[in-house]
């Protein structure tokens, strides 16, 4: 393999809807198409708390609902002229514990300060706050459009 081919760019970003994670997203994608990197939208679900097991029918389900969430933000933040490659991804799994993990071997991890989960009085949420101790690649932490 030849050392001189640099490896492909990328950024990672965590989606979820919430107005820091669509500002995070258009700001991804801006710095993607700056350096030529693909941005890596995922978006993280986790089943609901319950007794026991759900069928797998629910697991697919919740499952397809996710991507068509995911489908929808990047739609509404980015819109059809994409100025960057956008691989959507919906995960089943912690945010923290996804996005920590996706951060190697990227160039970049873009997180809002505070999604859905998020009190509003809070600087950073749960989320960003974890990925900004624990990632393996620098981590930029916005803000949403009203906070």
């Amino acid at each position: 393999m030849d050392s001189d081919v640099p490896a492909a760019r990328r950024i990672v970003v965590g989606v979820d809807g919430s107005p820091a994670s669509r500002q995070a997203l258009r700001w991804a994608v801006g710095q993607a198409r700056l350096t030529g990197a693909v941005v890596d939208a995922v978006l993280c679900w986790v089943l609901p708390t319950m007794y026991g097991r759900a069928p797998m029918s629910v697991d697919r389900e919740l499952g397809h609902t996710a991507e068509k969430v995911l489908a929808q933000a990047v739609g509404a933040t980015v819109g059809d002229e994409r100025a960057a490659e956008i691989r959507e991804t919906a995960v089943l799994g912690n945010a923290a514990e996804v996005l920590e993990e996706r951060s190697h071997g990227a160039d970049l991890l873009v997180v809002g300060s505070r999604g859905h989960g998020g009190f509003a009085g809070a600087l950073l949420g749960s989320v960003s706050r974890h990925c900004v101790q624990h990632a393996a690649c620098p981590v930029v932490v916005m803000r949403g459009a009203d906070g």
